[in-house]
């Protein structure tokens, strides 16, 4: 079994090209599974039937597992089945005939026009003292929010994926898939701050071309950037805790509610499908209630 996860990974890694996070994911969901099926008498995968997938998954769900979590521990498996018999190393799928719960569509929170414009406000005042942290800051925060990428995505941007004359930012996001992002001017004005003396002073012989870094002049990690974003809206009185992933649903909600299309949406923020980019209609839908309800005397 331990061969197969081996070769499995090569293939996530090299075939696949999935994020690091994802491969952790799916191999932890496999070794869990895994162990179970050898307390239950396999010596390999070649043995493993539907029945033991169920019960596994039936184990992670008398643990309280979230649905969503469930929903993906069933794909992993899946995943891992159809490839295991496409290489051989078993004669039929058992997970093909493997269901999975379907996932709450909850709405994701996004703050308002007002608690966003609080939250780069308040990066700017930590920016006031000329520190280059503090450029760097509000370079982050007014990227975050304008174009709605990932921090895993902003992480992973460099110098020249930013095109400073079309005000546009090249990212790679799911999959190594390329798209091009557009920002507006105080995005352009900040990050032209920072460039022209933030990062110079940051940066150390080990950072390469990454756009941000972190304190140690090396490219920033993601936990960096959660830490700046929950501290900075800390400051924001009435705005909820959100991280970077939060500004993605604010950026997308306010595009909505100014009048951009779902498509337009959907290939800004890199969705694969247009179901997912969805969600967010509802979340205009509630706002639009909501003030409905506060403000019509018959409501």
């Amino acid at each position: 079994m331990c061969r197969v996860l081996a070769a499995y990974e090569r293939h996530l890694v090299s075939e696949r090209d999935l994020t690091p996070h994802t491969v952790r994911a799916y191999l932890g969901d496999l070794r869990s599974l895994l162990a179970q099926a050898a307390l239950l008498g396999h010596t390999g995968i070649d043995t493993l039937d539907v029945r033991t997938l169920r019960s596994w998954l039936a184990t992670q769900q008398t643990l309280g597992r979230a649905r969503t979590t469930m929903s993906r521990r069933a794909t992993a498996v899946r995943v891992f089945t159809a490839w295991a018999q496409r290489t051989g190393r078993i004669t039929t799928d058992p997970g093909a005939l493997l269901g999975s719960p379907k996932a709450h569509r909850t709405l994701p929170p996004a703050l308002r026009v007002d608690e966003a414009r609080g939250l780069l406000e308040a990066a700017a005042v930590h920016a006031d003292d000329g520190s280059p942290m503090g450029a760097r800051d509000v370079a982050i925060l007014e990227l975050l929010y304008a174009t709605g990428i990932r921090v895993g995505e902003l992480c992973g941007l460099d110098v020249d994926d930013v095109d400073h004359e079309r005000r546009v930012v090249r990212v790679f996001g799911k999959g190594r898939k390329e798209r091009t992002v557009p920002f507006g001017v105080p995005a352009e004005r900040a990050l032209a701050t920072w460039l022209a003396s933030g990062r110079a002073a940051l940066a150390v012989p080990g950072a390469g071309a990454a756009l941000f870094l972190g304190a140690r002049g090396r490219r920033i990690d993601q936990r960096a950037v959660r830490t700046l974003v929950h501290a900075r809206l800390a400051e924001v009185p009435g705005a909820p805790d959100l991280g970077p992933h939060g500004l993605r649903h604010t950026a997308a909600t306010h595009l909505l509610e100014g009048g951009a299309d779902l498509r337009t949406v959907q290939e800004l923020l890199g969705h694969a499908s247009l179901a997912t980019t969805q969600i967010y209609t509802h979340v205009t839908t509630d706002r639009l209630r909501q003030a409905y309800r506060q403000a019509h005397p018959r409501a």
